[in-house]
């Protein structure tokens, strides 16, 4: 997705002209198809349907965006000053002018990214176009209304300071949170510092004992696979001195500081042990379970399931695995591989984390063997920061978000293919090297690579920061899944006939997805009900994610850092405007 090169001169004129033209079939009402392309899609992000949605054709769109007009009022249609003019750009192999645009509606102010191209009769029209609501009337970017030092802290020397607000508030001994968040990494933090600073009363819980231990626990060597400058959390970016790649401790230690700084309410050592919803009261009766021992319940209105797209670990069945007298573990419970020196290993599993056990026990002198159970994508890590490369067109960063949101999924589709091939090629000697020692490659599954298998299915790929090139020269050894037969006490039986012994065995095999975490706590009606989540649904958005569920008072929120920041603005808004009574 690059830039091109001769922006022409006409690109602001032609933006002013469709946009005071599409701002007028607003008002009235009509003449809206005329304006969009004969390829056309439009994604809403609440600005219009209070949904997370993707219509494509003019007449579609036209039909429903008209439907919401009498309610959302949108007026102010203009070009800003001071965020990105309209430019020439090649998007998905298409050259069109992008430009972002701003209105408002009844309910806050809405931000828009439209994209056009000329079409045959000379005629500039609309091939994409994003709506999104980006604040609520009275709430400036996602603060709440102002509120003097004065009144928030007392200055009566004999009444309480804000260290004894702050204990009162995180205690909630009187009163429940309107919000409970399960789960305390980058997506429960993103939601949960845009609920508080809308004045949305949230607690964060976390099994794990410390603020961050969702990244510090983890294997030894891992850093982040994205560049920093994606990663920011919301409201409190990152130091400009942060390396490139960000280490998985300092990462974690950040947590601690964002939780502190923003004044989140979070428990520590906490789960939810399980909750059910009251349909006569609005309020879930949510238990949770304490690592002291002690149990507290809670009414929230809402709980947000923020444990990520990785949850609970998934354990294969292999035949004779419970026989193995070795160590077994699972690769979120593997830390080093300083122990592991001079002894045999195998890694079940060839994505991200596999890659890393892998590579981190043949650093320390360990014996490796992966075991390859299905074809996996690979890329190495600089080529993969191209799927962000809007970031590095030098733009604002409020704006990149908004673009980076502004993709509807069959142009995401075709932009991930031109990328992936672009990537393919660029690795073509390492790749080559890896099929022929017997690695099986896959280009995903319709050659649109990693961030779609990610987004539609959470893994199958590895960013390779060093383990492709030691199981091209062998240090790693490969063994394709296919040929084991069991495992035995002593290690591995291979369908071959021969035995190989293993001292430890780490199982990469990935992890169930958040249904399964909503059936384990509030049952199987509730599971059945709310469906899959995660993947696409049939209109091209992630299932169940940042929208309301078919379960009352649930909602769901995962991904990566950027996805978090971007998407937890839209899912409290949501929330903040049923606590306000502006929708039901």
């Amino acid at each position: 997705m690059n830039v091109l090169t001769r922006p022409r001169a006409d690109s602001q004129e032609i933006v002013a002209s469709w946009v005071g033209t599409f701002g007028g079939a607003l008002q009235c009402g009509s003449g809206i198809a005329g304006l969009l392309a004969n390829e056309c899609h439009w994604r809403d992000v609440l600005a219009f349907t209070w949904q997370v949605l993707t219509e494509s054709g003019a007449a579609a769109i036209e039909a429903a965006l008209t439907s919401t007009l009498a309610r959302t009022k949108p007026s102010n249609i203009h070009i800003p000053v001071g965020r990105s003019q309209p430019r020439r750009v090649s998007r998905a192999g298409v050259d069109c002018i992008e430009a972002i645009f701003e209105f408002e509606t009844t309910f806050g102010r809405a931000n828009a990214v439209v994209r056009l191209v000329e079409e045959a009769d000379g005629v500039w029209r609309a091939w994409t176009l994003l709506t999104t609501l980006e604040e609520l009337h009275g709430y400036p970017d996602g603060r709440p209304r102002a509120v003097s030092d004065a009144e928030k802290y007392s200055r009566d020397f004999g009444g309480e300071n804000w260290l004894d607000q702050r204990h009162k508030s995180v205690a909630y001994a009187n009163h429940d949170p309107a919000v409970l968040v399960v789960g305390g990494g980058q997506a429960g933090l993103s939601v949960a510092a845009r609920l508080s600073h809308l004045g949305v009363d949230t607690l964060i819980i976390d099994r794990l004992p410390r603020i961050g231990d969702n990244w510090r626990l983890r294997y030894h060597s891992l850093t982040l696979h994205n560049e920093v400058h994606v990663n920011h959390l919301p409201l409190m970016p990152f130091p400009p001195t942060w390396p490139v790649f960000i280490p998985k401790d300092k990462l974690a230690n950040w947590f601690e500081s964002y939780v502190e700084s923003l004044e989140l309410n979070y428990w520590t050592g906490t789960e939810l042990a399980n909750a059910a919803y009251d349909e006569r009261d609005g309020r879930w009766t949510a238990k949770l379970r304490r690592s002291d021992g002690s149990e507290r319940t809670l009414r929230p209105r809402h709980i947000i399931v923020a444990t990520g797209v990785s949850g609970t670990p998934i354990w294969p069945s292999i035949p004779g695995l419970d026989a193995f007298k070795g160590t077994l573990l699972h690769s979120g419970n593997y830390t080093s591989g300083a122990v592991w020196k001079d002894r045999k290993t195998l890694v079940i599993g060839t994505g991200n984390s596999g890659h890393d056990v892998a590579q981190d026990l043949c650093a320390s002198g360990a014996d490796v063997t992966m075991a390859q159970r299905s074809p996996t994508y690979v890329v190495s890590i600089r080529e993969a920061q191209k799927v962000y490369s809007i970031y590095a067109e030098g733009l604002p960063f409020a704006d990149c978000d908004l673009l980076a949101a502004s993709m509807p999924y069959p142009v995401l589709r075709r932009a991930y293919q031109l990328s992936t091939a672009e990537m393919r090629e660029v690795d073509r000697d390492l790749l080559q090297g890896l099929e022929k020692r017997g690695f099986r490659l896959t280009y995903g599954e319709d050659d649109t690579g990693f961030q779609m298998m990610y987004l539609r299915r959470g893994g199958g790929y590895y960013f390779n920061v060093g383990c492709s090139d030691m199981i091209v020269d062998g240090r790693v050894q490969l063994l394709q899944y296919g040929t084991i037969e069991r495992f035995v006490p002593e290690g591995v039986a291979l369908r071959d006939g021969t035995t190989r012994p293993l001292d430890l065995v780490v199982v990469a095999t990935g992890y169930e997805t958040q249904q399964h975490f909503v059936r384990s706590t509030m049952g199987d009606p509730v599971a059945d009900r709310i469906g899959p989540v995660w993947g696409f649904d049939d209109g091209g958005e992630l299932r169940n994610m940042w929208r309301p569920t078919n379960q009352p008072g649930l909602w769901f929120t995962a991904g990566s850092l950027a996805q978090c920041r971007i998407y937890s603005r839209y899912l409290a808004l949501q929330i903040k405007a049923r606590e306000d009574g502006l929708i039901a």
